[in-house]
């Protein structure tokens, strides 16, 4: 019996943690497409931003545990903004940090995975991903927030457990394709937004009143983490 138990764990060790075979260039570009497709039109996008918005609030709440702040709860909305709460020092590194991490967050994970993906870990980023909306949804606290990242956790669990590799690499591709391209256009559309005086408490400002940097600064800092994530990224993804 403890032989079978050791031998289905190192089965089970093996088969998250081995490398899979490369796909077919197709796929690649394939997916590619699809998450552009997801990205760029207007009335396409107010879905799919939902799942940048679990990635954005997701990395501020990180980013507030590492540094050492006390995460009291995520509010994700329908109308694809969200809201994280954390007590701490109203100031100082940690706060800057916590302040930075959600328009950096979706793009950095986009570039993690498709260092995953360049190495062959197509199953590994599958876990991981499901692990992390796992720990995410102990601290979301509205009913909105609960379902959407059920729904999305419930797609990686499913995918993850139950596809053939195949499918895996598909779908692990375009969320990474997704995350890379979608983690470009959200600080232009709050940048647009300010322009017309709106979002006037928003990440850059709260930054810029934190750290006594022009706004203007914070938002060159998001542009050059997306971009410079997709161009990275893209690379790895293509086997540039």
């Amino acid at each position: 019996m403890y032989l079978t138990a050791a031998t289905s764990m190192s089965g089970l060790w093996d088969r998250v943690f081995g490398a899979q075979p490369d796909p077919d260039q197709w796929l690649v570009y394939a997916t590619a497409a699809v998450a552009l497709a997801a990205v760029l039109p207007h009335a396409i996008w107010r879905l799919t931003r939902n799942a940048i918005t679990i990635a954005h609030e997701g990395g501020h709440g990180l980013i507030a545990l590492v540094t050492g702040r006390k995460l009291d709860g995520i509010r994700l909305h329908s109308d694809t903004s969200g809201l994280t709460v954390s007590r701490g020092k109203p100031t100082g590194i940690g706060m800057i940090l916590t302040a930075a991490g959600g328009y950096t967050a979706p793009p950095l994970l986009g570039l993690g995975g498709a260092w995953l993906l360049a190495a062959n870990h197509i199953t590994a980023l599958l876990w991981l991903a499901t692990a992390l909306l796992i720990a995410l949804l102990v601290m979301i606290r509205n009913a909105y927030g609960a379902l959407t990242v059920v729904i999305t956790g419930g797609a990686f669990l499913l995918v993850s457990w139950l596809a053939d590799p195949e499918v895996q690499a598909g779908f692990a591709y375009a969320v990474v394709w997704f995350l890379l391209l979608g983690g470009v256009r959200p600080a232009f559309e709050l940048q647009s937004k300010r322009r017309r005086g709106g979002a006037s408490d928003s990440d850059a400002d709260q930054l810029s009143r934190l750290t006594h940097v022009p706004a203007a600064m914070w938002f060159f800092f998001f542009h050059a983490v997306s971009i410079c994530a997709l161009i990275g990224g893209g690379r790895w993804l293509l086997g540039l």
